[in-house]
């Protein structure tokens, strides 16, 4: 067992985990942190995205001693990051609440996590630059028009 100490969702955490587990497992199993799905397993659909210092990151490819001394924010945790009221929506929930990017959800929180850390990174992206920047998030409903049209929708609401 290894020690590791991390901030989840703006809380202190110190627990005592297997070298080998995962950070998605970690955050499922140990803490309650449903949001975060399990999807491929294998780092290839991103339904496990969430932000390790605020840059996104498939969990199921990162082990939870990878993520001690970092904050990790799940979806969970997104609304509280920005500066909106108290049991707001983050506008990248909103986004996708809005224009209907959500569909059956077992990608979504994924998707939002890719989606922000996207819009941080380029606030003013062309359809073409959110295809891109989301390619490493799989939507078994194969209904992207909607993810896009909500990332492009949050751009306006994010800047």
């Amino acid at each position: 067992m290894t020690r590791i100490e991390l901030t989840v969702d703006g809380s202190k955490v110190s627990d005592e985990v297997e070298p080998r587990m995962l950070l998605v497992q970690y955050l499922r199993e140990k803490l309650g942190k449903t949001g975060t799905v399990i999807g491929c397993d294998t780092s290839n659909c991103g339904a496990c995205t969430v932000h390790l210092d605020g840059r996104s990151v498939k969990s199921c490819n990162v082990l939870a001693v990878q993520a001690n001394g970092h904050e990790v924010t799940t979806i969970e945790g997104l609304a509280a990051t920005h500066d909106g009221a108290e049991g707001e929506l983050h506008p990248v929930q909103e986004s996708f609440r809005e224009c209907h990017g959500l569909q059956c959800g077992f990608c979504t929180p994924g998707m939002i996590m890719q989606a922000v850390d996207l819009l941080e990174e380029n606030p003013n992206p062309t359809e073409e630059d959110v295809r891109l920047g989301m390619e490493g998030n799989l939507c078994r409903c194969t209904g992207y028009h909607n993810i896009v049209k909500s990332v492009l929708h949050a751009a306006g609401g994010v800047r």
